[in-house]
């Protein structure tokens, strides 16, 4: 730290430290946060050596405190603030737009300004907006007097001429440049003593039963994807171009809204969605005073619950992106009127920080009234086992039922009524039976399906679309994630599954199997059947049943699990065997063909809504679906076998890098023909060599694998993988990527400063 910097203030500024971080600064104690995923700053300058060398020793503890993969240690971007002693607080920029029509938009600008020196002060604070970075459309400033040791809030209005709003579809940002100087005196330095620039967009939000949920004037219905935190191969680590690179594949997939799923989302993130344009409800907890997992927060909750959601509404205040907070997930507390008081304590702290947005969380009836249920259910568990295995393997299929009727009953509709009415919205997990029943029970109550079935989105988007006062669904989960492994993966007999009752595969499970887009960031078939049901997608989709367990019976199959399908026609090997085929289609009927000649018709919806089913046997060709209605064609598709030529090929998603710790290239590996048709049943090994400066992340989507992710040698699955390189500087760096039986392929990349 140079000598001169003395007299500054200095913060670290830390996103994200999974957990219990303890911050040592020259060995002495600078700060400590119980949480794992809300960010903190701690003043490190009382503590700095100055014209010397200082260290800065981070420690965090974590062990059986979580129920997925959470990851442990520094897990997103620090920085190092420096303030002189007249500035800016740290997160003490406010921007709101109260008042906006169709030719000018009122920006208000609230500033915490602080006197941490030993005299009173006179500063002018200058503000102003520029639009995309270009020109400036409006500007204002105002004198601030702070004694010494004072803090104060300057407030400035704004008018913003002809605002470009910010939408999902048009995500229009402005700047707020800010400058503080000194005004008066000898000794006022030249040019301004402190600088910000906050990043902010022009919208309005509205919300009421009959309209829903209107952004500038506009009803929105969320087509909303749960994610958690992790990055698939990266692990837990939070890096902007992969944040970026999620958000666009979610929204390139039909989502306009994500759920920060348990947790507080990264800031990287929320800057991707307000760059990208996609909704946000951004998290805060998983647990309250109740625990989960043998170590988790639910002891440092009471201690740390107020400065959890201020960090939670420091860090959102300013992102457009952001319409909503969730307090929590799934809390047990919320079923009883002790809990309902923290529900309400929790909603009003951030009542009181930003009355800006909307307040909900995710309740599911079922959990909120474990403490009823657990007894029963024990119960018919003994039962079921009694019965032998099919009875335990019917009351897993039927647990989806189940839990609807337990939301639906009475008993629940009385249990959470508090908790639900200290919300602006009542989030609702897995609740859908109760969609229609509020209605009438609840008239003001508004309802957003928080977290819900995959394989049910076809009957709650008709709920969602039929219902003025449910503003969407988002399905559990857009993005496959690491734990909770296999609660999405179809077990049958011969896997030794029969009798299985546990949703999760175990060890050697790595991921839960239960995202629309698995770890890698490929489209599973429930993706694009999602697509068609939010009418967004007119081409029918096919999918194959994987045909090794053709005529297999499924002994546990949640309702996490969308069918054991890929969008495959190249299957060597089952050449003459039985072969079950999905079409996916906005249509009446579908006809399927393998090289012009017909296999048969089927209709739409006779397995369920928006599918055509096709018992075949598989022979090589191209395999063509044909989508009608009424005798009039609406689309096609077409899938082809793969030829006998096994080919590597290597596509990276961009080859020049900035070397500034926020870039990623992602090389998408695949075995195919010499068409560039994916092999789905020649997988084997791929081994990836990087020469340059970077640092190699390697995986695939398999769900159920002992592999890891820092080797440099992966198997592909259905015949793909993905190498995530990271630059470390600045440089060129050369990726080899090498299989057997397989020519290998070279991909050049240029990093620059």
């Amino acid at each position: 730290m140079p000598a001169e910097a003395r007299g500054s203030r200095m913060l670290l500024e830390f996103d994200g430290v999974y957990r219990d971080a303890m911050v040592y600064v020259n060995g002495a104690l600078a700060g400590q946060h119980a949480f794992g995923t809300s960010r903190f700053a701690v003043r490190i300058d009382p503590y700095l050596a100055f014209g010397a060398e200082n260290e800065v020793r981070v420690e965090c503890r974590t062990h059986l405190d979580s129920r997925w993969y959470a990851g442990a240690g520094i897990h997103r971007d620090v920085h190092l603030i420096t303030k002189a002693p007249l500035h800016i607080a740290h997160d003490g920029v406010r921007v709101t737009t109260p008042d906006v029509d169709a030719d000018r938009a009122i920006v208000e600008v609230a500033v915490t300004v602080e006197n941490d020196g030993p005299v009173t002060a006179t500063v002018r604070l200058s503000a102003a907006v520029v639009e995309e970075d270009i020109a400036e459309v409006a500007s204002g400033s105002t004198p601030v007097t702070l004694l010494p040791g004072e803090r104060a809030v300057a407030r400035l209005r704004l008018p913003v001429p002809s605002p470009a709003l910010w939408s999902v579809e048009d995500p229009s940002l402005y700047a707020l440049r800010l400058q503080l100087s000194e005004i008066g005196g000898p000794d006022v330095a030249d040019g301004p003593i402190d600088e910000e620039r906050v990043s902010f967009g022009i919208r309005t939000l509205q919300l009421d039963p009959q309209k829903g949920l209107r952004i500038n004037g506009r009803e929105v219905k969320l087509r909303g994807a749960c994610i958690h935190s992790d990055n698939g191969p990266l692990g837990a680590v939070s890096i902007a171009r992969a944040e970026e690179r999620r958000v666009q594949a979610l929204k390139d997939a039909g989502f306009n809204a994500i759920r920060s799923a348990h947790n507080p989302a990264s800031s990287a993130l929320l800057a991707a969605c307000d760059r990208l344009g996609m909704l946000v409800m951004d998290e805060s907890f998983d647990m309250w005073t109740s625990g989960k997992s043998d170590f988790d927060t639910a002891s440092d909750f009471a201690q740390w619950w107020e400065r959890d959601l201020e960090a939670l509404v420091a860090k959102d205040f300013n992102h457009p992106s952001v319409i909503m907070y969730s307090i929590g997930n799934e809390i047990p507390e919320t079923g009883n009127r002790f809990g309902a008081a923290i529900g309400r304590r929790l909603a009003e702290k951030i009542r009181s920080l930003d009355d800006t947005r909307y307040i909900t969380n995710g309740i599911n009836g079922f959990v909120s009234m474990l403490d009823t249920i657990i007894p029963m259910m024990q119960a018919n568990r003994a039962a079921a086992a009694d019965a032998g295995p099919a009875g335990v393997n019917g009351m897993m299929a039927g647990f989806g039922q189940m839990m609807s009727r337990i939301q639906a009953s009475p008993q629940a509709t009385e249990r959470v009524e508090e908790s639900f009415a200290v919300l602006d919205i009542a989030g609702m997990n897995y609740g859908d039976a109760r969609y229609e029943l509020d209605r009438e029970l609840f008239p003001n109550r508004i309802i957003v399906g928080a977290e819900t079935w995959p394989t049910d989105i076809d009957k709650n988007w008709a709920l969602v679309t039929a219902n003025s006062h449910v503003l969407g669904d988002f399905t559990w989960t857009g993005w496959d994630y690491l734990g909770e492994t296999g609660i999405g993966v179809v077990k049958y007999d011969d896997d030794g599954a029969r009798g299985q009752a546990s949703f999760a595969t175990g060890f050697p499970g790595l991921t839960a199997w239960c995202g629309d887009l698995d770890i890698t960031g490929f489209r599973r078939p429930a993706s694009y059947y999602r697509e068609i049901v939010f009418g967004l997608r007119t081409e029918p989709y096919i999918a194959v049943q994987r045909p090794e367990h053709h005529g297999k019976d499924i002994a546990v199959a949640t309702p996490w699990a969308w069918t054991d399908s890929i969008g495959s026609w190249s299957w060597a090997g089952f050449e003459g065997r039985p072969i079950h085929v999905e079409v996916y289609a906005d249509a009446d009927e579908v006809e399927l063909l393998l090289d012009g000649a017909s296999l048969g018709r089927a209709t739409v919806g006779e397995s369920r809504t928006f599918r055509a089913d096709f018992e075949t046997v598989y022979r090589p060709g191209e395999l063509v679906a044909v989508a009608s209605r009424n005798g009039v064609e609406t689309g096609r598709t077409s899938l082809a076998a793969a030829s006998e030529t096994l080919d590597l090929r290597v596509v990276a998603d961009r080859t020049s890098l900035r070397a500034d710790g926020t870039d990623l290239a992602y090389l998408a590996i695949e075995l195919t023909d010499e068409h560039g048709t994916v092999h789905a049943t020649h997988d084997r090994t791929v081994t990836v060599t990087v020469v340059g400066p970077a640092v190699l992340a390697l995986g695939s989507g398999a769900p159920i694998t002992e592999e890891g992710f820092t080797a440099p040698q992966h198997r592909t699955f259905d015949g793909r993988a993905m190498a995530i390189i990271r630059p470390t500087g600045a440089g060129e760096i050369t990726v080899t990527v090498a299989a057997d039986g397989c020519a290998p392929a070279s991909v050049a990349l240029s990093v620059n400063d």
